[in-house]
């Protein structure tokens, strides 16, 4: 399958994915059988030396000057670990379910997103490991991993979509 094809079938499979439920009327919220807490999500980030910030300092998730793991996803938070391991770099998470992002399908709302801060380890671990899909108007430069998820590299941090806990 050519490249403009697989970015068109994975944005394709985005766009469905954020649309279906909608149109369907099934509410697209992490249901609490998929997602785990604030509490669940720092220790696990703690144990495995992933710091996170925030602008405002805080973890409200009704405010979008904190950063807030609340709802999100295992796979997302097995994912940044994954990565941070597999990559050797140093990773600071600015960014997760906190208000402010938009919150349909595969969102950060719904706790399938994390923002990390730019890094010269990272940026060179990704472009040596994943596949360059392009640049998205209005996003930046994509990749997308082996295991699938996308790392979208923005003006201020990435943003990395995980579909599945492999990084």
């Amino acid at each position: 399958m050519s490249l403009i094809r697989r970015i068109l079938s994975r944005r394709t499979l985005a766009a469905l994915g954020a649309a279906l439920p909608a149109s369907l009327g099934v509410l697209a919220d992490a249901s609490p059988a998929h997602a785990i807490s604030h509490t669940e999500a720092t220790s696990q980030l703690q144990a495995a030396g992933i710091p996170w910030t925030s602008t405002g300092g805080c973890n409200d998730q009704e405010l979008s000057i904190c950063t807030s793991f609340e709802r999100i996803r295992p796979a997302v938070i097995a994912g940044i670990i994954t990565f941070q391991q597999a990559s050797g770099c140093a990773v600071a998470i600015t960014g997760a379910t906190e208000t402010g992002h938009p919150g349909l399908g595969y969102s950060h709302s719904n706790g399938y997103k994390v923002d990390i801060r730019l890094s010269a380890c990272v940026q060179d671990y990704i472009a040596a490991n994943y596949t360059y899909l392009g640049y998205i108007a209005g996003f930046g430069h994509q990749y997308e991993s082996p295991a699938g998820n996308l790392y979208t590299r923005e003006s201020s941090h990435w943003d990395i979509l995980y579909y599945t806990c492999g990084c």
